[in-house]
């Protein structure tokens, strides 16, 4: 089960995320620039440094859609080359649809051999619990997962999230309402592969969140360059034996663009400063993660 691989995964590199995020004009020439092939070595680069030290990465889907074909054929090559280093792969697509549509998400993502397979992706829920069914009906025919927004990082979240409805925020009655599906995914360490998209900058979100789904494990977006930082991204995190546990915290920027990676222009100083970026995450979360414990 996903939620399985995912626990040993934190357990054993912590719960640090590395985002593949290429944003337009930063990746760097070095790799080729903003172009299909240029986030293929970029991509390919980061994932090589990263195998072996992280749990999982995170591609953003639009970042690389938007190089049109050729960007969809870095986004597959990534998704592959991450699966074979023995990375967990989330792809961040945000999908979300009628059920007819939804099978083909769900299938493009999750179905065994599929042309950017992942081990979960990120759904939006706001369609109705029909849309998740074809995501749901996937990760538990291949042990993947399914990743729900329910409270994301964002200043705008407040627009709809943070409405009251009934008495509860609307992010909150979301949660409710996935109970069923989050028993469903629930793997043999107790935790389940349906995530929630929890912001790090809303740490009182997080914990109202985890009181309403004890079981459910948490992907945390906004530390590091979004401003929030490893203590509020695990706001939402349990105590386990080795500290706290519950998911996923994701960085991107802070770790993939780094001041000294993008002023690089050897492949061995680049090589540096990613690497001293992800020790640098790794060991304040480690740090947030273990303060509990003393």
């Amino acid at each position: 089960m996903f939620a399985d691989r995912l626990v040993e995964a934190a357990k054993t590199y912590g719960p640090l995320c590395v985002g593949i995020d290429p944003h337009a004009g930063r990746v760097p020439a070095l790799f080729g620039g903003d172009t299909g092939e240029g986030l293929t070595n970029w991509g390919e680069a980061i994932i090589a440094l990263a195998a072996g030290r992280v749990a999982a990465i995170k591609p953003q889907v639009g970042l690389f859609e938007r190089l049109g074909p050729d960007g969809m054929t870095a986004l597959q090559h990534v998704c592959q080359t991450a699966r074979k280093a023995g990375l967990l792969v989330l792809a961040d697509a945000k999908r979300g649809d009628i059920g007819s549509t939804a099978e083909g998400y769900a299938s493009a993502y999750l179905a065994a051999g599929a042309p950017f397979e992942a081990d979960a992706v990120t759904v939006n829920p706001y369609m109705g619990l029909d849309t998740l069914e074809p995501f749901m009906r996937q990760a538990e025919t291949h042990g993947k997962g399914v990743i729900v927004l329910a409270r994301t990082s964002n200043p705008g979240s407040a627009d709809f999230q943070a409405r009251d409805l009934e008495g509860a925020p609307l992010y909150a009655r979301v949660v409710e309402a996935l109970g069923p599906l989050i028993t469903r995914l629930k793997g043999a360490s107790g935790w389940s592969g349906l995530m929630l998209v929890a912001g790090a900058t809303g740490p009182d979100e997080a914990r109202t969140l985890r009181k309403l789904a004890p079981d459910a494990l948490f992907l945390v977006p906004g530390y590091g360059a979004q401003g929030a930082g490893a203590a509020d991204a695990m706001a939402g995190f349990v105590q386990g034996p080795d500290g706290l546990m519950g998911g996923l915290v994701n960085a991107s920027r802070s770790v993939t663009f780094p001041k000294a990676a993008e002023t690089a222009t050897r492949l061995a100083d680049w090589q540096t400063a990613i690497t001293e970026a992800i020790t640098a995450a790794q060991t304040d979360l480690r740090a947030a993660q273990m303060e509990t414990m003393k």
